[in-house]
């Protein structure tokens, strides 16, 4: 009986425990609905109602500004302009047509605009601004405001444009803004909303591509009221994107703008570096083109004008194209010989004028040849048979070795468009891309920067850089990123010292002895002596029949047959600061054209700004001085004001 009791007792505890339990979640379920309904009828009852009537609330991209780029002291190169333009957001607006010819009737908006808009409206979502048209005046804002009621779906807005202040001088570098292409969103695996905004603009070439991202920044977003017209009534809730990050370069502007001016209209290309910090100073491509006008929507005319010169100058000539460096590669073959231990520079060779490999002749360009030749003679007067010979023992292998120690075949990441490797030729190399074994004959052309060998300007400042520091120069652009900057070690070359000295030893005597092939261009101040070697790379083949009745001068060619002429240098001897290539295309003779441009931009670079008189030859400073003052009138200026911390 005592059992059965107890029994009942803990069966209706069990009960009663389960009871309560049931009732707390069903309670505590309880408690939480009603406390969302409060949430939703009461909290946020506001917004709701703003939702179901009539589905009044639209959310917008803010784009932001773009990021801004500046020289290496501050001078603006890419800039944004507050810019008033008209955006329609074809769900608000209804009868599209009606509209665009309503506001035809109030601005000047052209049939092409009205077309070009239309078909924007018909691709892009319906909940997407489209711009309509831009840099409108303040008058023609103010009467699309008076007309707001007639005109559902258009937004007259302050928006940003960019613009280049020095217009053409850093063309190639900066590069400029376009509208995003249906290309730009395919070669994107996750593309920013921002670029689905028609004619949003983002970097088509130069940095502006390159760092794309760091200089777009994110987007801002905004929740807006709309009426049943589709006319904004007020703004709910706005977040405020992020700027794109301000760049600075390493490029000084009035070096820049030296070398711009220097180089005219010559179709050529010159890289300035820093040897201490592999920075560059001046990379410029000539002739150039204003990219503003890309910005705004270059003409048919003006693009093809740009598009049909046969001197290119859309094109970055100093990191895109690659050339024969010519006579300025000797020093990567010399080097080559000396590090095998082939030579040293006492050894001589005879030059004759030509030598004879497998039943073909090479000649030398001076006819007569150069008698015994050594290291030194060899690069000071630039005798082709010594590295014909020299070639022959070496072998290619060594040679291509020593060039890509020298920085030549490969592609520095710098921030630019469409960056050239250039070709250090081999056997594997011949074999992957002509399918054709490699013959003794190749490497006697690769031995003087001929045949199969390309170098782009880029690379040749780096291998004069190398040569002269010893280490392993890096160019670099970017000088720092919302001014955090950007540190690259340099290590040492696998290179023997003493052989990198006879080098520069014999390159100094190019330019500073009188039998030097660039001695026209010595500079006479002993602070900033220059040490370089000429080069002129052939584009054509010179005939048998041509060689028996005379070689063609360059002048009596036409342009496109002329050689190129090239320059490398740095200075000064002792302890170097700068280096510079040079190529001139289709100019002929390195010395006497490439060389002078060389000389007068080291010196302008080793000064920062127009060298004393007395450092020219004393036959030269009446034309420098002259030279000077035409050159000064064509740069711009940059003062301080004009200066901001990037």
């Amino acid at each position: 009986m005592w059992q059965k009791s107890n029994l009942v007792s803990y069966r209706h505890f069990r009960t009663g425990r389960r009871g309560l339990l049931v009732g707390g979640l069903q309670l505590g379920f309880c408690g939480l609905l009603a406390w969302r309904m409060h949430q939703l009828q009461v909290e946020k009852a506001e917004s709701f109602r703003l939702v179901a009537d009539e589905n009044r609330i639209n959310v917008r991209l803010i784009p932001n500004q773009r990021g801004e780029i500046y020289d290496r002291n501050g001078v603006k190169l890419a800039e944004n302009e507050a810019s008033y333009r008209v955006t329609m957001v074809a769900e608000d607006a209804g009868d599209i047509d009606l509209i665009l010819e309503r506001l035809s009737k109030l601005i000047n908006l052209s049939t092409e605009d009205i077309e070009r808009s239309k078909a924007e409206l018909q691709r892009s979502a319906k909940f997407l601004p489209v711009t309509i048209i831009d840099r409108l005046e303040k008058d023609d804002i103010a009467k699309i405001a008076v007309n707001a009621p007639m005109l559902p779906g258009i937004n007259p807005e302050i928006g940003f444009s960019r613009i280049y202040p020095l217009g053409e001088i850093f063309a190639h570098v900066v590069g400029y803004v376009g509208p995003v292409s249906s290309r730009d969103l395919e070669v994107r695996d996750d593309p920013d909303p921002l670029l689905r905004i028609p004619r949003f603009q983002i970097g088509k070439v130069g940095v502006e591509r390159e760092l794309e991202s760091t200089l777009r920044g994110k987007a801002g977003t905004k929740r807006v009221e709309v009426n049943a017209l589709g006319r904004v009534m007020r703004e709910i809730e706005r977040k405020e994107g992020s700027k794109g990050a301000n760049l600075k370069l390493t490029l000084d502007t009035n070096l820049q703008a030296y070398v711009r001016a220097r180089l005219g209209t010559e179709s050529a290309s010159v890289v300035v570096l820093d040897c201490k910090t592999g920075e560059i100073l001046a990379i410029c491509s000539s002739p150039a083109y204003d990219p503003n006008k890309f910005v705004r929507g270059i003409s048919f005319d003006d693009y093809g004008t740009l598009r049909d010169d046969n001197r290119r100058p859309l094109a970055s000539k100093t990191v895109q194209d690659a050339y024969p460096p010519g006579s300025t590669f000797k020093m990567v073959t010399a080097l080559a010989a000396l590090e095998a231990g082939i030579i040293d520079h006492r050894k001589k060779i005879r030059c004759n004028g030509h030598v004879e490999v497998s039943n073909r002749k090479f000649h030398c360009w001076k006819a007569d040849g150069h008698g015994n030749v050594d290291l030194v003679k060899s690069l000071r007067e630039s005798c082709d048979v010594y590295y014909y010979e020299l070639a022959q023992k070496v072998g290619i292998e060594k040679i291509a070795e020593a060039a890509r120690i020298l920085g030549l075949g490969q592609s520095f990441n710098i921030e630019m468009s469409a960056v050239t490797s250039g070709i250090v030729p081999d056997k594997i190399w011949k074999q992957k891309t002509r399918s054709n074994e490699w013959v003794v004959g190749d490497t006697v052309n690769s031995s003087i920067g001929q045949g199969y060998v390309l170098s782009s300007p880029l690379q040749l400042a780096v291998m004069i850089a190398r040569i002269a520091t010893g280490r392993e120069i890096l160019p670099k652009l970017i000088k720092s990123i919302n001014g955090i900057e950007n540190e690259r070690i340099q290590d040492k070359l696998k290179l023997n010292r003493n052989n990198l000295h006879l080098i520069r030893k014999a390159l100094f005597e190019v330019t500073n002895d009188k039998r030097g092939t660039a001695y026209p261009a010595r500079v006479l101040d002993k602070k900033s002596e220059i040490v370089g070697k000429s080069g002129t790379s052939q584009v054509r083949n010179i005939s048998s029949v041509e060689r028996t009745l005379g070689v063609l001068e360059n002048k009596d060619l036409p342009w496109e047959q002329r050689d190129h002429a090239l320059f490398v240098n740095y200075a000064p001897y002792d302890d170097p600061e700068i280096a510079v290539s040079v190529v001139v295309e289709h100019g002929g003779s390195g010395s006497t054209v490439a060389a002078p441009i060389a000389r007068d931009i080291t010196l302008q670079a080793i000064f920062k700004g127009t060298p004393p008189i007395t450092a020219y030859p004393v036959e030269d400073r009446a034309r420098i001085y002259n030279q000077q003052r035409e050159l000064k009138k064509l740069m711009p200026k940059t003062t301080n004001s004009s200066k901001v911390q990037a």
